[in-house]
């Protein structure tokens, strides 16, 4: 056995054995392998903008263009309730739903870089043909394209920055994940802004250009090393501690190396990892990390005011290229918050950030409803003060979303799932995800168009209910070594009926050694 181990008398907890030291190969597999965040981030803010513009609407949609022509005749809410507009943007999200089952296979018997790269191809090929498109079909099929490579990307990134990062980090390691989405999302609103003003094929460029951070995503991929954690699991026991010591920077890794062999073995044990998570001790991870978390972070309505963003505020009134450099500074918003969290989430937790946040994401929906109900609607406009305060508002939102929900919405299921579930557990976190991306991506205009400003008020309501989620189910992670998260749901008032017995510490003494 490579490098050998030690045994911890205490019952297998070694997380204050662990030793590292940043280095500059850490900090390049980090910061390529978190690009594919850019693939999802770019698609997030294009897509809405390219929805807004007349061109792409008098070529696919000229009935659309026709109803916003005409917008006295109805509520502002309607002007773009259309299915087939919307599906434009929810086949993407329903594509990369099926596809991560697949990337959970490859993930787990082939590595999380070989995915990382297939979803690089299948995302540069889908921006071709959107880029080319002749008509709707075309449209269609080259967003599925984009939703394999989506589908790919999201589930192998997180994977990979969460075993590659050493715990005491892992949570600012984990949110480069959300940073290049956030990236992604502001300089796709840039672009939109920038190509709109060429007629009549702008929006060609814009939808083209998300071959380029695919590109990178690949080039970078070829020269990526896999994770430790994934070569111990395939077996290559000598070559899985080469790169542990590489990435540590420190030939001192005999503890955590002994932490992944023991977890190997566990995972060689699962042959069928689905059906695993359905079993009374995975439950802890499968409700917090595979259902509730992913899907409550559609939930709190942050995604839809992104798709949407330049289809909001041209609706206000902000006229379509103010409604896409608005878009810009909200997008804006989320790298900010994102690098505030990457700052502090290691140091105040996860609890901290979502319930704090989700108090203001309350607050800002409320202010948006009460807004709208009395200032919008029937053909009205509004005045620039008000439309300054709602940007204002929901500023403020994306900022409170970017350092809570957005984030920890990926990281804290990477860090639940044991690694004999880790890619199956991923795997449904992105499809927990993306069928609650696509649910809002298809029924968010419908709904704004039936409800009007009581979508905002609806979701309010999910908010308050998913903080209440947070509070009394979700333990501490922060500082927790990845393989022994599992130890925590021995002390939870709730979860600990479903743990089976286990010599081992208790949580608040491994808590208590990781942040000596």
């Amino acid at each position: 056995m490579a490098g050998g181990g030690i045994v911890d008398p205490k019952g297998g907890a070694r997380a204050h054995l662990y030793e590292y030291r940043i280095t500059s190969y850490f900090v390049f597999s980090c910061i390529v392998g978190s690009l594919g965040g850019s693939l999802f981030g770019y698609d997030l803010g294009v897509s809405g903008g390219v929805t807004s513009m007349d061109d792409f609407l008098k070529e696919f949609f000229p009935s659309i263009y026709e109803r916003k022509q005409e917008h006295l005749k109805e509520t502002d809410y309607c002007k773009y309730d259309n299915q087939i507009l919307t599906l434009f943007t929810s086949s993407l999200y329903l594509a990369a739903l099926l596809s991560t089952f697949g990337a959970s296979h490859i993930t787990r018997n082939k590595g999380r870089r070989a995915s990382i790269l297939c979803g690089s191809v299948s995302f540069f090929l889908g921006a071709i043909l959107n880029a080319s498109a002749q008509n709707i079909a075309m449209l269609i099929v080259g967003r599925v394209l984009l939703g394999i490579g989506i589908g790919f990307g999201n589930q192998a990134v997180p994977l990979y920055l969460s075993e590659m990062a050493p715990a005491k980090i892992r949570g600012a390691v984990n949110q480069l994940f959300q940073l290049t989405t956030c990236l992604g999302i502001f300089i796709a609103n840039f672009v939109n802004y920038g190509v709109e003003k060429i007629h009549p094929w702008g929006w060609r460029l814009s939808l083209g250009l998300a071959a380029v951070p695919a590109t990178f995503m690949f080039v970078g991929g070829l020269f990526l090393p896999e994770t430790p954690n994934s070569l111990v699991e395939q077996g290559r026991l000598e070559e899985g501690r080469k790169i542990l010591e590489k990435v540590r920077g420190t030939s001192k890794v005999d503890a955590e190396f002994q932490d992944l062999i023991e977890a190997s073995e566990a995972a060689k044990a699962i042959k069928h990892p689905f059906r695993n998570l359905l079993k009374r001790k995975n439950r802890p991870q499968l409700v917090l990390g595979g259902i509730g978390i992913p899907a409550f972070q559609q939930l709190t309505g942050n995604n839809s005011i992104l798709f949407y963003a330049p289809v909001i505020f041209q609706s206000l009134g902000f006229g379509s290229g103010a409604s896409l450099y608005s878009s810009a500074i909200t997008s804006g918003a989320l790298v900010v918050a994102t690098l505030i969290s990457m700052a502090f989430v290691d140091k105040f937790g996860r609890r901290a950030f979502f319930l704090e946040a989700g108090c203001e994401l309350i607050f800002c929906f409320v202010a948006v409803a009460i807004t709208l109900a009395l200032k919008f609607g029937e053909g009205k406009t509004i005045s620039k003060g008000t439309g300054i305060f709602l940007v204002i508002v929901i500023f403020v939102f994306v900022l409170a979303y970017g350092r809570s929900w957005g984030p920890l919405g990926w990281l804290v299921p990477s860090e639940l799932f044991p690694l004999e579930t880790r890619s199956a557990g991923q795997s449904m976190v992105v499809c927990v995800n993306m069928f609650f991306t696509a649910l809002i991506a298809q029924c968010f205009l419908g709904a704004l168009c039936h409800l009007k400003y009581g979508i905002f008020l609806l979701f309010a309501g999910l908010i308050f209910i998913m903080s209440c989620f947070i509070y009394f189910l979700l333990p501490e992670t922060k500082q927790v070594p990845i393989e022994e998260i599992h130890l925590l749901w021995k002390d939870h008032w709730f979860w600990k009926r479903y743990c089976e017995s286990e010599d081992g510490v208790k949580a608040d003494e491994l808590q208590e050694r990781n942040m000596a």
